[in-house]
């Protein structure tokens, strides 16, 4: 089944937002999603690499602003 990639790409932003916590030093969220999509969110600048042994990814400032925006267009009642 062929899908529209970026629309994908703006809920699973939009879900990691869920998970979103601030460490000493990044804001970051929990990797729970497939590595097709988080590949793709790092390619466009919204998370560092996601390819590490850590349980969770570091969102960019960018992807940060996005992801609440994000979730707000597509879950706020």
């Amino acid at each position: 089944m062929e899908y529209n990639k970026d629309k994908v790409d703006e809920v699973v932003l939009a879900l990691l937002q869920l998970t979103v916590f601030d460490d000493k030093f990044s804001t970051r969220a929990w990797k729970g999603h497939s590595w097709e999509h988080l590949d793709r969110l790092y390619e466009k600048g919204f998370i560092d690499n996601p390819k590490s042994k850590n349980k969770s990814v570091v969102i960019t400032e960018e992807g940060e602003k996005k992801s609440q925006a994000l979730f707000e267009k597509y879950f706020a009642l």
